[in-house]
């Protein structure tokens, strides 16, 4: 299937207001919807099951655009497309014996997927590719086929930067000389430093402190995403995170954004308001955690993403198991449509209810 959002790559990222954005993207949704009914047997009985929604029926609104708990694509094979039309499969993080997501991408969805990041990334970081440091190891990014969510994100990155330096060893710890070595011969140029970011805590930060060291990257951009888990168990808020880095790094700015393996195109950077905005390609709803209900913008929630792009497995809409609020919709004073919003933390799963209770023995397959 060509993707139904490519129109919408002739328009700036951020250049819809929410409305006109519904308008555009409600059409879509409710296509890839009735596309994935028809491609994937899995998706199709669960839909039906769960929202009593089959292929034409009518859809008025976002909120009305059934979803998937993101959980389910750890323990089952949804995708829309043959075996032989895969061209990568992505999978979520998860430690030693935990379930991952396995995501399976076709060329249609990988050049989107490409396109859009690129349109993005390019709203906040400029058209001019920078001398890159990767906040991680070389290992990461070997098998170009079979990719964590980490080496997906990284290559993703890649482009935007030349001649990339990886700050880490194999054992994750901090090769300070040669990150050293790396900012003399870049000198006075700005450059772009990306990593997860509790890696970025943890291997950079962290070690700096220990050391009694400091850096000087004043005119340099920090990207960072995911990791956050951690971080808040260590009582460290995104505020005290951006002042850490700036005393060791005199790092300035720093852009955090948010997204999953688990739905391509989702991305959604940190604006200047320290807000996750949300592009013209995708949009956000908050749920109410017990009864699925939408809620009110400024009350917190169950956060759904919706994206124009998965065309090659059943991710378009997905409930994540994170909490978040609605923070504002349009920003004009950035010249930036759409919602923006704030990630509070992952819910507790016992709070869950919906979907993934309902999917006890789903038949067929994906």
């Amino acid at each position: 299937m060509l993707s139904p959002a490519a129109d919408l790559l002739e328009l700036p990222p951020f250049g819809l207001s929410q409305a006109e954005k519904v308008q555009r993207l409600l059409p879509k949704l409710t296509a890839l919807t009735d596309h994935h009914i028809d491609s994937c047997e899995l998706y199709r009985d669960i839909i039906r099951r769960v929202f009593g929604y089959t292929k034409g029926t009518a859809i008025t609104r976002m909120e009305d655009v059934p979803f998937l708990p993101v959980s389910l694509f750890k323990e089952y094979t949804l995708k829309s497309i043959p075996d032989e039309e895969v061209l990568k499969t992505l999978t979520s993080s998860g430690t030693t014996g935990q379930q991952v997501s396995r995501i399976f991408l076709d060329k249609e969805t990988a050049r989107m997927q490409a396109a859009v990041l690129i349109k993005v990334v390019q709203h906040f970081l400029g058209r001019e590719r920078l001398p890159m440091i990767v906040l991680d190891h070389p290992g990461v990014v070997k098998d170009r086929t079979s990719f964590s969510a980490r080496g997906a994100g990284i290559l993703g990155m890649a482009q935007f930067g030349h001649r990339p330096f990886y700050a880490l060893r194999e054992d994750l710890s901090l090769d300070l000389e040669g990150l050293k070595d790396y900012m003399a011969h870049a000198k006075s140029q700005r450059i772009l430093l990306f990593g997860f970011t509790f890696m970025v805590w943890q291997g950079l930060v962290q070690v700096l402190e220990a050391l009694g060291e400091r850096i000087d990257l004043p005119e340099a951009i920090l990207i960072h995403s995911g990791g956050w888990k951690k971080l808040q168990d260590q009582s460290v808020s995104a505020e005290a995170f951006r002042k850490r880095v700036l005393e060791t790094t005199g790092i300035r700015n720093v852009v955090n954004f948010y997204g999953m393996v688990e739905q391509v195109g989702g991305v959604y950077f940190e604006n200047p308001l320290h807000s996750l905005h949300a592009p013209i390609y995708s949009d956000v709803i908050i749920r109410d955690p017990a009864t699925l209900q939408p809620l009110p913008d400024g009350e917190v929630g169950l956060i759904q993403v919706l994206s124009a792009l998965p065309t090659s497995y059943p991710g378009h809409s997905l409930l994540t198991e994170d909490l978040g609020v609605i923070r504002g919709v349009d920003a004009p004073s950035l010249q930036m449509g759409g919602k923006h919003f704030e990630v509070l933390g992952r819910v507790p799963k016992a709070e869950i209810r919906g979907c993934s209770d309902t999917v006890q023995s789903p038949s067929g397959g994906g």
